[in-house]
C-alpha cells in the first residue's frame, strides 16, 4: 500500500476512535483494487455501529466525505465501507 492510502487508513482510524465508546475494537482494513482506489473497510464494537452511522446515515457520510476530502489532497481515490 501507497502512504496514501495510509495516511487515509490513519485518518478514518483516529477518527472514528473518538466517536466510539470502546476504541480498542475499532479495525481499519484497507486494500487496493486494480484502477487504483483504495477501500477502507471499518469496523467497530457491536454496541458502536449506531454511533458510527448515525442518524439517517449522516454520521458515515461525514466521515466518508473527511476521508475522501484528505484522499484529494494525495491524489487519489478512497471509498470507506462500513462492515460487520
Amino acid at each position: 500500500m501507497t502512504d496514501a492510502g495510509a495516511g487515509s487508513r490513519e485518518l478514518l482510524r483516529d477518527v472514528t476512535s473518538m466517536l466510539v465508546d470502546d476504541p480498542s475494537k475499532v479495525v481499519v482494513d484497507s486494500f487496493e483494487e486494480d484502477d487504483g482506489t483504495v477501500v477502507l473497510e471499518l469496523s467497530v464494537g457491536d454496541a458502536d455501529y449506531g454511533k458510527i452511522i448515525g442518524r439517517g446515515g449522516r454520521t458515515a457520510n461525514a466521515l466518508r466525505t473527511v476521508v475522501k476530502a484528505a484522499a484529494v489532497r494525495d491524489g487519489r481515490r478512497v471509498l470507506v465501507d462500513i462492515v460487520d
